[in-house]
């Protein structure tokens, strides 16, 4: 199978890592990090930063998690590669509206997925189109029009609801005001879709209260990092997301007042 793609069991679904590109990571984009840290977990050789997207495959339905950049078409010919043209996508799950996660919904002015509905967190579509208007999301999400749905995602400490038969949306907020982690489960088998709770695992990790320069609220997205660390932490979940390089899913330990990884084997 292509490098660039990550194959990943949930129960009865498959799961596939999609690799849009890897390129070197900067810790610049982490200025609350100390000389002492960076030189501690940053290694002289440098860094790849991934820019991931998540194909679920189940019965009868194609799923995709956010959908990266749209560079080159990449996205769309790994799902291709794997049998699933863009047409036959019912659904794509979105963490967030940057433009790295939601680029590739459009060609030009035409959706890509011409039978997909779109779902994500109505705070997020409250901030991007009236509080901090966005011109290439509010573009974006009036070409899919009436397919667009949104939702209120839960809290960890709630009753977690779906979204579409086995993914439900756990509330992620502070990257983006309704940045979204989505929960895979079949057969008692999980994994958690983290989105961008984070953007340099090593040092993000073991130092979960840093944050990067491109969230939000600062606060709140090193307080939902250490949540869904934990989470993944003490329930044993794999975790997944969008910025982790090649495969893309971790296991995470709790290490000390932090957390260490474990790249699953490719």
């Amino acid at each position: 199978m292509d490098k660039g793609i990550f194959p990943f069991k949930v129960g009865d679904f498959e799961v596939f890592v999609l690799v849009e590109a890897e390129r070197e990571g900067s810790a610049s984009i982490m200025p609350s990090a100390t000389d002492e840290i960076l030189k501690k977990y940053i290694p002289a050789q440098g860094f790849m930063h991934g820019c991931n997207a998540f194909l679920v495959k189940t019965q009868g339905s194609n799923i995709l998690i956010d959908c990266g950049t749209g560079m080159d078409d990449v996205i769309i010919n790994k799902m291709i590669s794997l049998g699933v043209e863009a047409k036959d996508l019912d659904t794509v799950l979105i963490t967030h509206l940057h433009g790295d996660h939601i680029g590739c919904l459009l060609q030009g002015d035409i959706p890509n997925f011409p039978n997909a509905s779109i779902y994500f967190d109505a705070k997020e579509k409250e901030f991007f189109t009236k509080t901090s208007i966005n011109e290439g999301a509010v573009k974006t999400l009036d070409s899919y029009a009436s397919r667009v749905k949104t939702f209120s995602a839960s809290s960890l400490t709630a009753s977690i609801k779906e979204i579409v038969p086995g993914i439900s949306a756990i509330a992620n907020y502070g990257h983006t005001p309704g940045h979204t982690v989505y929960l895979i489960e079949s057969k008692e088998e999980k994994l958690l879709v983290a989105g961008d709770f984070l953007h340099i695992a090593l040092i993000q990790f073991p130092h979960p209260e840093l944050s990067a320069t491109y969230d939000n609220d600062k606060d709140e997205a090193a307080a939902s990092r250490r949540e869904i660390l934990d989470y993944a932490a003490k329930n044993k979940i794999p975790l997944g997301a969008m910025h982790l390089s090649y495969p893309g899913i971790v296991n995470v330990i709790a290490a000390g007042s932090g957390y260490s990884f474990e790249d699953l084997n490719p």
